[in-house]
C-alpha cells in the first residue's frame, strides 16, 4: 500500500527532518519536576505548527508536562521509530498507520492503553476502528485519521452517455462501463472504470472493497490464512478478468508513480475515466489536477457483487501510541496529552484540537463527536458517501505479515489487469504466497 511508502505527497506535503527539534529521542524527565515528552509525527510544515500550538495549549493548563514536536518524511518513519523507539528516551509518542501496531506491539515497542483511555476509546469511536488500534485483546492507540474507499465517477461523461445514476450492482458497473467506454482503431481513448496498479494500496484496497461488497475477506478470521479461495474472491478476479477482456478498463491509463500520482490520476482529472475506486484523501490532488471541472467529480457506494448483500470499502487509520519503553511519568504524560488532544474539549465548538488539524489537511477524523461536530464540513458532494460508509466499512486486517501479504495480493491482481493470468489462477496465486508470507512473518 503505496500510503506505507509514499503519503499523498501533495496533500500532506511530507516534511524534511525539522532542524530546530531533530529526532534524537525524547527529553529525560526535567530536575525542575517538570516531564518532557516528544511526538514523533510524518506531517509537513503547517500541521507540525497547528500540532506545537495544541500542545502549548495543552501546557498552559498542564504546566507540569512539556510536549516537543519532531518530524521526519514518511519513508523514515518507521524506521526511525524502531530504531529509536527501543530506547526509554526514545520518542515518547508516535504517529502510524495501523498495520504496523501487530509488530510494534509483539516487539514491545507499543504501550497498552490504561484502562480510563481504553474505555473512552471504545465508547467514542467506530467499532471497527478499535479494533484496528487493538492487538492480543487490549487497546494500544488512539485512532485519529481514517481512510475508505469508494467509487468515484465523473458525472460529465455520465450524463453524455446517458447514465443518470453511479451503479449499485457489479452488472450496473459493467453495463455502465461499456457506455462509458470509447475506442479508436481498437486502442481505448476513454476508459469506463480504471484500476490503479504500480502502488500497493492502490491496487489491492479496491479489489478487496469489491471482494467486501460480494460478502467476502482477504484473510481468514483468525487473520493467519488467505481467504481468496472461495467464491466471492473468484467473482471479484472474474470481475476485473471481463473488464480486461472486454476492453472496458485499460491498466495504462492507470498506472501510479513513485509519488503515487500519475497517469491514474492524469486520465481521470482529463475525463479519460469514467470511474475509479479512489480513497477520500485523494480530493486535494483532484481539485488541484482538474480546477473548476472537480464540480463534475462525485462519489458512491462501492457497488454490491452476486454474493454480496451490502456495500462495504476497505478503511484504514492512523493513530498515535505510546513508547512502552519510555519512563512510567512519560507514559503517563503522554496517555494524558493524547486524551486531550483527542476530546471533545480541545478543539473548536466540539471538535476535538486533533480533528481541527486533520480537517485542515482535507482528511476524515474519526472520533464519533468530531464527525458530529465537523458534518456540515464534510456534507459536500466529495466526502458525504464517505462518512456514510464508515459505518459498513471493511477493516484492513492487521496481521503481523498484513504487509507482506498484501504485496502478494497486488502482484496477482496487476498480472489480472495486465491480461497475463485469469481470475482463478490469480486467486490461486495469491493464496499460496498470501498464505507464505504470513507464515514467514510470524514465524
Amino acid at each position: 500500500m503505496k500510503k506505507t511508502t509514499f503519503l499523498r505527497a501533495a496533500g500532506l506535503g511530507l516534511a524534511l527532518a525539522l532542524a530546530a527539534t531533530g529526532c534524537s529521542g525524547g527529553s529525560k524527565d526535567d530536575s525542575n519536576g517538570k516531564t518532557t515528552i516528544t511526538f514523533l509525527t510524518h506531517w509537513g510544515p503547517d500541521q507540525v505548527t497547528k500540532l506545537e500550538k495544541s500542545a502549548e495549549a495543552f501546557t498552559a493548563s498542564n504546566p507540569n508536562i512539556v510536549v516537543k514536536v519532531q518530524a521526519v518524511p514518511f519513508g523514515n518513519l518507521l524506521s526511525t521509530l524502531r530504531t529509536q523507539g527501543a530506547s526509554a528516551d526514545g520518542p515518547t509518542i508516535s504517529g502510524i498507520y495501523d498495520l504496523w501496531l501487530p509488530e510494534l506491539v509483539r516487539d514491545g515497542l507499543a504501550d497498552t492503553a490504561p484502562a480510563d483511555v481504553a474505555k473512552d476509546i471504545t465508547a467514542n469511536w467506530p467499532s471497527n476502528l478499535v479494533t484496528a488500534a487493538s492487538s492480543g485483546g487490549n487497546v494500544h492507540g488512539i485512532p485519529n485519521e481514517v481512510d475508505l474507499y469508494q467509487l468515484n465517477y465523473n458525472k460529465a461523461l455520465f450524463a453524455e452517455a446517458g447514465i443518470a445514476a453511479p451503479p449499485a450492482t457489479w452488472d450496473e458497473l459493467l453495463d455502465d462501463a461499456k457506455k462509458l467506454t470509447k475506442t479508436e482503431g481498437g486502442a481505448i481513448t476513454q476508459q469506463g472504470i480504471g484500476f490503479i496498479s504500480g502502488w500497493g494500496s492502490g491496487a489491492v484496497h479496491p479489489f478487496l472493497s469489491l471482494l467486501a461488497s460480494n460478502g467476502g475477506t482477504f484473510l481468514n478470521e483468525a487473520g493467519d490464512k488467505s481467504a481468496l479461495t472461495g467464491p466471492a474472491a473468484l467473482e471479484t478476479a472474474q470481475l476485473y478478468q471481463k473488464l480486461v477482456a472486454d476492453k472496458l478498463t485499460d491498466s495504462s491509463k492507470s498506472t501510479a508513480n513513485a509519488n503515487t500520482t500519475g497517469p491514474y490520476l492524469d486520465n481521470f482529472a482529463a475525463g479519460k475515466t469514467g470511474m475509479l475506486i479512489m480513497a477520500n484523501w485523494w480530493e486535494g490532488s483532484l481539485k488541484d489536477a482538474m480546477g473548476d471541472r472537480f464540480k463534475d467529480v462525485a462519489t458512491a457506494g462501492i457497488p454490491v457483487g452476486p454474493s454480496g448483500t451490502k456495500s462495504s470499502s476497505i478503511s484504514y487509520s492512523w493513530m498515535t501510541t505510546v513508547n512502552a519503553k519510555a519512563s512510567d511519568a512519560k507514559r503517563n504524560a503522554a496517555w494524558k496529552f493524547l486524551s486531550w488532544l483527542n476530546g471533545p474539549d480541545s478543539g473548536a465548538n466540539g471538535s476535538s484540537a486533533m480533528a481541527d488539524i486533520l480537517l485542515t489537511m482535507g482528511i476524515l477524523p474519526s472520533r464519533n463527536s468530531d464527525l458530529k461536530a465537523n458534518a456540515a464540513a464534510l456534507q459536500t458532494p466529495f466526502l458525504s458517501s464517505y462518512v456514510d460508509a464508515l459505518k459498513t466499512a471493511t477493516p484492513f486486517p492487521t496481521v503481523i505479515g498484513g504487509q507482506a501479504a498484501a504485496d502478494a495480493l497486488q502482484k496477482q491482481i496487476e498480472s489480472l489487469l495486465n491480461g497475463k493470468i485469469d481470475g482463478a489462477k490469480a486467486m490461486e496465486n495469491a493464496t499460496t504466497e498470501v498464505n507464505s508470507a504470513i507464515a514467514r512473518a510470524q514465524k
